[in-house]
């Protein structure tokens, strides 16, 4: 096996941007007393802010808001360990208003997931309040504290800090 150089952390945030961008979900974990729950999602990003639908009553959001706390994946799909790269993170989950910060992250999802469209009539308008009588869901926001950057093509086991 060929070791390459660590990565400076540049290179390093870069290859977790690329890896989120190449992405469309991540599976979120909470826990409530010692039971723990793995919920995956559609996300839009700006930057490391990941934004995603959810119903207010489901186990993650309700989980994560009670602890204000939630870590989250995203990985590369491989069927070779050395193809394994993703990150892992830890931060909190925010029920998103109507505002500039959640028009940009609409935009940014519908531009994602385009499919998204053809649940709604075409003279419809698309804004928070059309999701949320559509599939009775609200607009969150997840922002890590904490990102971790794992690639075993950089060498097996290989996982480091990303600086946010």
């Amino acid at each position: 096996m060929e070791k390459n150089p660590p990565p400076t952390d540049q290179q390093l945030r870069k290859l977790a941007e690329d890896l989120v961008k190449e992405q469309n979900t991540m599976t979120f974990a909470t826990a409530s007393g010692a039971a723990a729950w793995a919920a995956p999602v559609y996300y839009a990003n700006l930057g490391f802010n990941f934004y995603f639908f959810s119903d207010p009553n489901s186990r993650h959001i309700q989980e994560s808001l009670k602890s204000n706390q939630a870590s989250a994946a995203i990985f590369h799909p491989s069927s070779a360990w050395r193809e394994i790269r993703g990150i892992q993170m830890s931060g909190r989950i925010q029920s998103l208003s109507p505002g500039l910060e959640s028009l940009k992250a609409l935009r940014a999802y519908l531009k994602k997931f385009t499919f998204t469209e053809e649940f709604f009539d075409s003279r419809q308008k698309l804004d928070l309040e059309a999701f949320a009588k559509r599939f009775r869901v609200r607009l969150y926001r997840f922002k890590p504290d904490l990102v971790y950057y794992m690639d075993n093509r950089i060498r097996f086991s290989f996982r480091e800090k990303v600086p946010l």
